[in-house]
């Protein structure tokens, strides 16, 4: 266990069996892991050693070891506020991207986003919102993001109530129309709008998960669309990768193995 690799490993067993609702093989962990049943086996001997996993007739679970370093780091992230996990997470995709990045929570009741913090692009020409700001759900890249992880009942109440406006030339107040374009963002993980909130800017979102897997909020790069032209799968992969990256940061783990 003396290489970067190995190490990665590690964490990626001990992700898998926390993630995972019953005990796990060698050949399970080695399918999820996409990993040789012979460079896992010496790591879990490693780790049966030291108590972070425990192995019975050849399953592997984990073990006191993993669960006393578990209590020790939700002890150190209570130090740690939520908002700076997410402003860090901010900085790295406005460097990524070299686009204004916005975080939006959702107000349920008004159908409404609220951009509750900003980092704005260096660019000369650039989109620039003020802090407070709201906006609609339907029309706007971090809203469908949230709308489309509602249940499908939900979802079709909102759409039910909706009476969509005309904010821009482009904007889109069909509603099978915009429930094909929700359907979409909940399968790619990634909602991306060009001209709708307001001509001439592309937003692309993705949310945020908290440790207990709500979602909080969405993350989303906001950018003229005439910079946008060759840039949008580049930009869905970089915010769909970031907000992946601040939720794991904030506890959340994606359902493993079943």
């Amino acid at each position: 266990m003396n290489s970067p690799q190995s190490v990665t490993r590690v964490i990626q067993i001990l992700e898998a069996l926390c993630a995972s609702p019953r005990p796990l093989s060698l050949a399970d962990l080695s399918r999820a892991l996409e990993t040789p049943k012979s460079s896992l086996a010496a790591l879990l001997r490693g780790l049966a050693d030291t108590s972070f996993v425990v192995a019975a007739d050849g399953l592997y679970r984990l073990g006191p070891g993993a669960f006393g370093l578990g209590s020790a780091l939700l002890e150190a992230r209570r130090r740690v506020q939520s908002s700076d996990l997410i402003r860090d997470g901010m900085r790295r995709l406005a460097e990524r991207s070299e686009e204004t990045v916005l975080f939006a929570v959702r107000d349920k009741d008004a159908g409404m986003i609220t951009y509750v913090d900003v980092i704005e692009s260096r660019n000369t020409v650039r989109f620039s919102v003020a802090f407070g700001d709201r906006r609609p759900l339907y029309n706007t890249a971090g809203g469908r993001a949230l709308l489309a992880t509602d249940p499908e009942e939900e979802l079709q109440n909102y759409l039910r109530r909706l009476k969509p406006e005309q904010q821009a030339p482009q904007t889109e107040t069909d509603k099978k129309k915009l429930a094909e374009a929700i359907a979409a963002a909940r399968a790619s993980g990634v909602a991306q709008t060009i001209d709708q909130a307001a001509d001439g800017v592309t937003g692309t979102a993705s949310v945020i998960h908290d440790a207990t897997g709500a979602v909080i909020g969405a993350l989303v790069v906001a950018a003229p669309s005439s910079r946008l032209t060759d840039r949008r799968v580049e930009l869905a992969r970089l915010v769909r990768e970031e907000a992946a990256a601040i939720s794991r940061s904030l506890g959340y783990r994606a359902a493993g193995p079943a």
